[in-house]
């Protein structure tokens, strides 16, 4: 059986061509939400809970999966970590869909690349104006009681637990946007305006994430875009297309 690991919105049309071919397929998705996308989809078994280790080896056991397809989120690096132990545990292939980033092939002075959040908060404590975290709302813990003059603005999911969570984690209200993307360039524009945004931080999510958007309504608004990059691993199959993704699963499972 073929598993999958889904946390992108490709995720639909690798499940669109696959089930041209089989219906013999396991998923698992991170939200309840990201199951509720796949529902028009045949899938023998749906997982929609987020699995440590141990529930991850247990679920490929008990499907009896033995090609595993990481395609989660470029930046979900715990969970790309995690297939790949238990697939070299199991003794079963490994293929990751990675999702390009946008700006890869991009430079400029108004572009900042860091590691991770704790270089990102180095280099916003040196901004003098409000910084818009477009990052979502799993990290907002390291903006609290920083020393730092100006308001740190999060735009979240709308989703009620995640605005629970850091409304729980000592976030104000007023420092926070709940919307569902894809955000236009107008609108990011506005936001920068709205909120005397100096600077904005982000991640590569590629294309869909909407990166390009936030770029060019940087860049209008003559403001630093400040680049989390995405974490690295090694990979033995790794595909960014969707199609060859399939060919390649039909061709060695069917």
């Amino acid at each position: 059986m073929f598993g999958f690991i889904l946390g992108t919105s490709e995720g639909r049309k690798i499940l669109s061509l696959i089930n041209k071919y089989t219906d013999d397929i396991a998923v698992t998705t991170a939200t309840s939400y990201g199951g509720q996308l796949l529902k028009e989809f045949r899938i023998k078994n749906l997982n929609t809970k987020p699995l440590n280790k141990e529930e991850m080896i247990n679920w490929i056991k008990c499907n009896e999966i033995n090609i595993l397809v990481d395609a989660s989120h470029p930046y979900a690096q715990e969970v790309t970590k995690t297939a790949l132990e238990c697939a070299n545990e199991l003794n079963i292939k490994y293929v990751r869909y990675e999702r390009q980033g946008a700006l890869e092939d991009i430079s400029g002075e108004d572009i900042i690349r860091v590691k991770n959040y704790d270089e990102a908060i180095n280099i916003i404590k040196n901004i003098e104006g409000n910084i818009l975290n477009t990052t979502g709302g799993n990290n907002v813990s390291k903006f609290l009681n920083l020393d730092f003059e100006y308001r740190v603005i999060h735009r979240i999911l709308p989703s009620p637990s995640v605005l629970a969570k850091i409304v729980e984690a000592g976030i104000k209200l007023k420092d926070i946007i709940a919307l569902q993307g894809p955000i236009s360039y107008e609108l990011e524009k506005a936001f920068i305006k709205q909120y005397n945004v100096k600077a904005v931080l982000t991640k590569d999510s590629g294309i869909e994430g909407g990166v390009l958007e936030k770029l060019k309504a940087v860049r209008h608004s003559k403001i630093k875009l400040i680049v989390i990059e995405k974490p690295r691993f090694n990979y033995d199959l790794e595909f960014n297309d969707e199609e060859k993704l399939v060919k390649f699963l039909v061709k060695h499972k069917l």
